[in-house]
């Protein structure tokens, strides 16, 4: 680890997932967190079990300074009937997650996956942000503090869905494949049709075909 810059990692977890929130997290990684993350074996979470998942972020929320936003499937479809823009969305959760860690540490260098234009994420940012160096990477969870962001942002979107199936009675599959359309039908039969909006994303293309 020569030369490592201590640095912001950001990633997003649910944005694919009909069900459930979009969560958004961020993970403030120095040279001692990012070799201890490494040698666990932490990596991108689309390649690790949900299992190893949720106790990976017991162990960054114990090392690192950090921030998890989930935006509930309510507040969501709100955010996006305003914005009317995933990216623009997806950069509003960025910039608060940086923000949320930068109230209590001193950072000068935030990166995060590619997506949209990269100055969506520079323009939401506010007076705590304003003089981060933001860079944007094709995959970028081969970033240490990325994986590490990646990995809080799907374990709290695990928690999230089971805490819904819970609510609702009602298993909700993870993507948008054909089951979560047998699922959305349902909900629908249990709760009525205007109740779906408290559980999916409305703008995909899904929730117009159930």
């Amino acid at each position: 680890m020569t030369d490592f810059i201590p640095h912001i990692g950001v990633d997003e977890s649910g944005k694919g997932d009909f069900f459930g929130p979009l969560v958004i997290a961020g993970v403030l990684t120095d040279e001692k967190t990012g070799a201890y993350f490494t040698e666990l074996g932490m990596k991108d979470s689309k390649k690790l079990s949900d299992k190893k998942i949720l106790s990976y972020a017991q162990e960054i929320k114990k090392h690192a300074p950090h921030s998890v936003i989930a935006i509930s499937n309510g507040r969501y479809n709100e955010l996006y009937s305003n914005i009317k823009n995933l990216n623009k969305l997806l950069a509003w959760g960025h910039a608060r997650a940086i923000e949320n860690i930068l109230e209590k540490n001193t950072c000068e260098y935030a990166l995060s996956d590619q997506f949209g234009d990269p100055s969506l994420i520079q323009n939401a940012l506010m007076k705590n942000g304003r003089n981060i160096r933001l860079e944007q990477m094709v995959r970028a969870e081969s970033d240490i503090a990325v994986a590490a962001a990646s990995i809080l942002a799907r374990a709290a979107f695990v928690q999230k869905m089971e805490a819904m199936e819970n609510t609702y009675g009602v298993k909700f599959p993870k993507g948008c494949a054909n089951q979560v359309k047998t699922a959305a039908s349902e909900f629908i039969v249990k709760y009525g049709k205007d109740r779906l909006k408290e559980v999916c994303k409305t703008h995909f293309k899904t929730y117009k075909e159930v």
